[in-house]
């Protein structure tokens, strides 16, 4: 079962009754389908153990990338890669449920200007509404 997650201005997503492992297990795999893979894995409950010895829910931040489309936007700018890789994060709600949001493609390249438009495949997450990638 999956749930709305709150609005907002920059990214979306969806609250799946799964453990914070099996979703980010289930994201990944749905990125790879999609054609993205994941670059960087930053778990924020252990650095924040690490750096300021205080505890945190597990959250995971993902960073993909589809390379046929990084290429072709760093290619027409190369300052394009201040946006990437793609964060996608995975967050334990303390209910045996978890949150996965990804940045909302058409909110980051409005800041480049009207001239960028987004590809189909990275609105990969719009495509799957009707099956989301981790249900």
């Amino acid at each position: 079962m999956t749930s709305a997650t709150p609005i907002r201005s920059y990214g979306f997503g969806v609250t799946v009754t799964l453990p914070c492992e099996q979703a980010i297990e289930r994201i990944r795999a749905a990125l790879k389908d999609q054609g993205f893979g994941v670059l960087t894995e930053i778990d924020v409950k252990a650095t924040m153990k690490s750096k300021l010895d205080v505890d945190f829910r597990p959250y995971v931040i993902l960073g993909a990338c589809n390379p046929p489309l990084a290429h072709r936007a760093l290619s027409a700018d190369l300052g394009i890669g201040l946006l990437l890789p793609c964060n996608v994060i995975v967050y334990d709600n303390g209910d045996n449920s978890s949150t996965v949001e990804v940045m909302d493609p058409e909110a980051a390249l409005g800041l480049v200007g009207p001239r960028w438009h987004v590809p189909a495949a990275l609105g990969w997450w719009f495509q799957t509404t009707s099956v989301h990638p981790v249900t």
